[in-house]
């Protein structure tokens, strides 16, 4: 007896179940219908979650803050930890090219004493992509500071940052030396904030001549205005510092806003540059500008405040010891 070729199966049925053979155009229609009713039904568990559901988990956002901290208490930039939290002094920053999952990288770290020269860096992420998006913090997407390891030629520039991600802005750097780079920003990675502040070394050819820091004083003068602090800084408690600014007929000046404060305190530790930067409360105290800081350790640090009279802004700077 020839032999015969298996029963074709038919949803479950076959010839040899009793059932009528069925045609290609039943087939191809029942296949058809099969998969609307699919459709319908991933549809139908669509609409369930995202609809009259569970509502379906949102895209983390976040929109550019002017600042990370209120600014009537005690903070400091490029930290997310208020200064003085837990009583161990302000926490300092700048001591490394990395951190948070974030990386400062210069295109070029040599300088001639003297020659504007422009200086490029990025901020890369945790995948090595250059990071495009940032908060706006006391008006600027990014604060750079720049001094040299002894403590001298301090400066206080904001770059601009190209579509690229790549940060550019004219820097001279007037003495050989080595000198530090500081990026204090708060980035936007994946719709999350991250302070950090990264440093770098940038250096300048030629004979080097350290400068001895100056001795410790309560009063600088600057231009021609003459500023002078109440205070003292400790590390075991955060302390208010007030500073008072005299034109030189000795009357009291009132600094204007600037960078959306009455001031700008960056505190730079001697031997390792560590990094505080300060801002104050939001109105002057009796026209003097508050500060609030918790010295990160003993030691000596230079102070170095940026204020703003007549539309012109004018650095004082002190030496503080830390005992």
């Amino acid at each position: 007896m020839p032999d015969q070729e298996p029963e074709e199966p038919v949803f479950g049925l076959s010839k040899a179940d009793g059932a009528t053979p069925a045609t290609p155009g039943f087939r191809f229609a029942a296949i058809g219908a099969l998969l609307i009713v699919v459709l319908f039904a991933g549809y139908g568990l669509g609409r369930l979650n995202s609809g009259t559901g569970a509502p379906a988990a949102a895209t983390p956002q976040s929109t550019p803050s002017a600042s990370p901290f209120d600014e009537s208490q005690p903070h400091t930039h490029g930290v997310t930890a208020p200064v003085g939290a837990g009583g161990t002094g302000a926490p300092v920053g700048g001591l490394s090219l990395s951190g948070g999952g974030l990386t400062v990288t210069p295109l070029t770290t040599l300088f001639e004493a003297g020659k504007p020269q422009k200086l490029e860096f990025t901020i890369s992420g945790p995948g090595g992509a250059p990071i495009t998006t940032y908060s706006v913090v006391h008006e600027k997407q990014l604060h750079l500071i720049v001094a040299r390891r002894d403590l001298t030629g301090f400066q206080h520039l904001h770059p601009v940052m190209a579509p690229d991600g790549t940060w550019s802005v004219d820097l001279t750097l007037a003495e050989p030396g080595v000198h530090r780079m500081f990026a204090d920003f708060t980035a936007l990675v994946g719709g999350v904030e991250i302070a950090a502040t990264l440093g770098h070394d940038l250096t300048v050819a030629g004979a080097y001549t350290p400068v001895t820091v100056p001795d410790p004083v309560r009063s600088a003068t600057t231009g021609d205005f003459t500023v002078g602090y109440e205070g003292t800084p400790a590390t075991e408690s955060t302390q208010p510092l007030l500073m008072t600014v005299t034109d030189g007929a000795g009357r009291p000046v009132t600094p204007e806003p600037y960078l959306g404060a009455y001031g700008h305190l960056v505190v730079l530790r001697q031997g390792d540059l560590g990094y505080v930067h300060v801002h104050p409360e939001k109105q002057p105290v009796d026209g003097k500008v508050k500060f609030w800081l918790a010295a990160p350790s003993r030691g000596t640090y230079r102070m170095f405040f940026d204020f703003q009279v007549a539309g012109k802004v004018s650095t004082a700077a002190w030496t503080v010891v830390v005992s």
